[in-house]
Parts: structure tokens; sequence; C-alpha cells
């Protein structure tokens, strides 16, 4: 790399992760810039939410390197990786259910002046950030169209609704890197398109770097800027959606089959 090359935003070297006698991740090497959106495809089973809880500490890697912004991410604690800015999002929403809509937003506010037994016997000072707080929790609420749930428990929502809950927290989080696994699992395709448009004006605006993982290829491939394929734990392609469409190692490892059959002009598999 020279002098003048910009150091990736997620650096991963030689990635590796075993449960018992299965390798679950093997050698990964890969990065994502800042400001990139990356997707992460892959057959069930070919390491993609391992993958997603080595880089956000809920596993511990057995070998190789995980830097995010030029810093070791081995061996921090998922709470840390994310005061660092990388955020993940759950493929099943792991809300609180006897919490609202509101009160989960909440919970992923980051670094709040008010946190710790000081401010607990003399809260007076922190009220105003707390109403920054469930201002920020609303306007995300609103922008996920969750504003007339914010009242309901989080257990009185439809999938779809949780997954969109789990999505805006992430982002109450303030991400610099977010990790979103399948966050149009189980949303209707309207509803879905409308996710990831929202996903895509914030990192126009925002600068958000995104590493996503989705079955949908056609919805994902409409708006990455590069993909990732993984198959048996290993780095099968990398490449811009188009190249990846075509490419025949792909569509072996999804379909068992280097050809893919008679489609529409520009379609995807």
């Amino acid at each position: 790399m020279s002098l003048l090359e910009p150091v990736p935003l997620l650096e991963v070297e030689g990635l590796t992760k075993r449960f018992g006698g299965i390798t679950a991740v093997d050698g990964l090497t890969f990065t994502v810039a800042e400001g990139e959106w990356v997707g992460l495809i892959g057959p069930n089973g070919s390491g993609k939410s391992t993958l997603f809880s080595l880089l956000s500490g809920v596993e511990r890697p057995d070998g190789g390197q995980i830097r995010f912004a030029g810093r070791s991410l081995v061996g921090l604690p998922p709470h840390q990786i994310a005061r660092l800015g990388l955020v993940r999002g759950f493929q099943i929403p792991r809300l609180f259910s006897s919490m609202d809509g509101l009160e989960n937003m909440l919970v992923a506010e980051k670094d709040h002046p008010g946190e710790g037994l000081a401010a607990a016997l003399a809260p007076g000072p922190f009220v105003e950030a707390e109403r920054q707080a469930a201002r920020r929790a609303a306007w995300w609420l609103t922008a996920f169209g969750l504003a007339g749930q914010a009242p309901l428990l989080a257990s009185e929502l439809s999938g779809g609704q949780m997954k969109l809950l789990e999505t805006a927290r992430a982002l109450m989080g303030q991400p610099r890197l977010l990790l979103l696994d399948e966050p149009a699992a189980g949303v209707a395709p309207a509803l879905a398109q409308g996710i990831f448009q929202k996903l895509r004006r914030l990192r126009e605006e925002q600068g958000i770097t995104l590493l996503t993982i989705e079955h949908r290829l056609d919805l994902l491939f409409d708006h990455v800027d590069r993909v990732l394929v993984l198959h048996q734990g290993r780095l099968l392609a990398d490449g811009p959606p188009g190249a990846i469409a075509e490419e025949p190692r792909v569509l072996e490892a999804y379909f068992g089959t280097a050809h893919w059959g008679p489609r529409r002009e520009g379609a995807h598999p």
C-alpha cells in the first residue's frame, strides 16, 4: 500500500474460527473502505453470520487479525467494539420484549453522560441529555415508519416491525461501520426496498459504511458497491455486483451450475 492510499476502515486478515472439527471461517482476508457499501452473500452455512460474530466480538477467532480504523479488535468485548463505532444488527431481532419501542432505542444511546452511580444520585444536570436522546430516538423511529409503534412493547410488534426496530436501534448507536444481517428478512417487498433506500440515503448524507448480509440478491445488488461471496468459510469471489452475477464459481456454489438460465436483460441471480 502506498503512502497516498487511505487505510481501510475495516481490515480482516487470515481470520479463522473453528467449532470442534468444523472450520466455519477459514483464513478469510478482505478490507472495507470508509464510506463503502459492501454486500456479503453465500449459501447457507458459508460462514456469514459467524464472520459478523467475530467482527462484533460475540465470538473470538482462533487465528487471524481484525483491525478497525487501525486498531485491533481481537479480544475486545462487544460493548467496547460498539463504542468504537462498529455496530451490529442481528438476523433475528434481539429486542427487550418488556420495553416499548422508544425504550429499546434509548438503550443504544452511545456514551450517555448520565450513566453511572453519580448520575443516579444527582440526575438534574443530565435531564437535557435525556431529552436529546429521546428526540434522536423519535427521529429514527419516524424515519423507519415506527412512530406510531413507539409506545408498544417490542413483544407486541409484528415480525417486520421488529426488524425495522432492530435496524433503527443499531443506527441509534451512531455507527461508523454498520453490520446488518438480513435487514429485509420477513419484510414485504415494498417495505424491503424502502429499507434499502433509507440506508442508501443515510450513507450518502452521513457517510456511514455498511457491510450487509442479504439473501434477496436482486435487492442487494441494486444498492451495494461491491460484493463478497463466502463459500465453506472462504472468500470465493470479490467484485462489483455485475461481475459477481456472472461469475461461474458463484453460480456453481448457489445453483450447482456455472450457467445462469434464460433471464431478462440486466437481471441478477
